[in-house]
């Protein structure tokens, strides 16, 4: 069982930087891959950025690639999802998620725990 809380949310402008953090509670963290997937009003939620549970291996969608970066920190139960350049596009909630295994997940039905989103707001 994991427990997800997001932070670090917030009303920025075009340009400026953010950054998200996910703490986990529960023991089976470090054994978990992660993943920030967001979501827009009126749009399917999507994977943005996914590390694997060692934290070596990373997946970014093309439209955040070179501008955010996924990490994670197991010895403090934490992901983080450091995000500049942003841009209005960027507007959504974002939430973190976990799925049990090693590897990289792209759906989100592949995660088993999900965190309450935290919103984004980047005005231009």
């Amino acid at each position: 069982q994991v427990q997800l809380v997001e932070s670090g949310g917030g009303s920025v402008q075009a340009g400026d930087s953010l950054r998200l953090s996910c703490a986990a509670s529960g023991r089976a963290f470090s054994s978990s891959s992660m993943g920030w997937f967001r979501q827009a009003p009126g749009k399917e939620r999507e994977l943005v950025a996914a590390i694997g549970w060692g934290g070596g291996v990373t997946y970014y969608a093309d439209s955040v690639k070179g501008r955010f970066t996924i990490s994670k920190e197991n010895a403090k139960n934490t992901v983080y999802l450091q995000m500049n350049s942003l841009k209005p596009e960027d507007t959504a909630v974002y939430y973190c998620a976990a799925a049990q295994g090693p590897g990289l997940y792209y759906t989100t039905s592949r995660y088993n725990y999900w965190g309450q989103g935290t919103q984004v707001t980047v005005s231009s």
